[in-house]
């Protein structure tokens, strides 16, 4: 982003949460890597973000892993003040478990504009690493991004068993570090041979796949020594990505005809 961009960027908004991607320093958008470049300051989530990201940036770097809510908004609002650009960089997707909502409500409360850049998030990566599509036709049409209850709750309605009796795909995250309570809460709606994968640094180069069935995962979890930075799916469409499924979608069908192919 040259001079001219900078100001122009400047005009629109002050402070930017750019998604970080899950790791791949490659996975960050063009966009979000070009404000990296052009900022002033950088806060980023410390461990959760790989550090090679920030590799040759000019920006003031702030670690906000042993930061408070109260300390990021200052640095942020201090530095809007002498018209610096800042970048709040968030792994993943800034969708979600990113705690961007209450950063924007206090900018909001100060009158501090700010856009979101969205990233790629690592729930979409590590499903890239098994080579997998989440949605199978005729197995799951529904794809539940959750995690389980731990120090933060989850809304009663929202707890891992009664999401389980959909047996939809489900993507977990946050919740490795408990993956027998992860594994008793979805036995209450998946059969015990369901098919479970977890990834642990999807996309990091030190990155690690380990599949197994609800009945068998959590001791081969703990054999792989994998106890956060992880991810679980789970349910049948998994079982795409370790061999078939026999099923096939419309949309190529040579019988189903749209508006495109008759």
């Amino acid at each position: 982003m040259d001079t001219k961009q900078k100001k122009l960027a400047q005009k629109k908004t002050v402070v930017y949460f750019v998604g970080a991607g899950p790791g791949d320093p490659e996975l960050i958008t063009l966009k979000g890597r070009k404000l990296l470049d052009a900022a002033d300051v950088v806060i980023y989530a410390g461990s959760l973000v790989n550090p090679v990201i920030l590799d040759g940036i000019k920006a003031q770097i702030y670690d906000s892993a042993a930061m408070h809510l109260d300390e990021i908004i200052t640095v942020m609002k201090q530095n809007v003040a002498q018209n610096k650009l800042v970048v709040r960089l968030h792994t993943g997707d800034t969708s979600f478990y990113s705690a961007i909502s209450e950063q924007i409500e206090r900018l909001r409360k100060l009158k501090i504009s700010y856009e979101v850049v969205p990233g790629v998030s690592s729930g979409l990566a590590g499903a890239a690493a098994l080579g997998q599509e989440l949605t199978i036709p005729e197995i799951s049409q529904t794809v539940i991004f959750t995690r389980l209850e731990g120090r933060t709750p989850v809304p009663k309605l929202e707890k891992l068993s009664s999401l389980a009796r959909h047996r939809a795909t489900m993507v977990i995250f946050l919740s490795v570090g408990m993956i027998e309570n992860v594994v008793k809460e979805l036995m209450q709606g998946y059969p015990e041979a369901t098919p479970i994968v977890v990834i642990e640094k999807a996309s990091w180069p030190e990155q690690k796949i380990v599949r197994g069935t609800l009945e068998t995962i959590a001791g081969k979890v703990k054999k792989a020594g994998i106890r956060k930075t992880a991810l679980i799916y789970v349910g049948e469409s998994l079982r795409a990505s370790a061999g078939k499924t026999g099923k096939t979608s419309k949309l190529y069908d040579m019988k189903f005809s749209h508006e495109y192919r008759k």
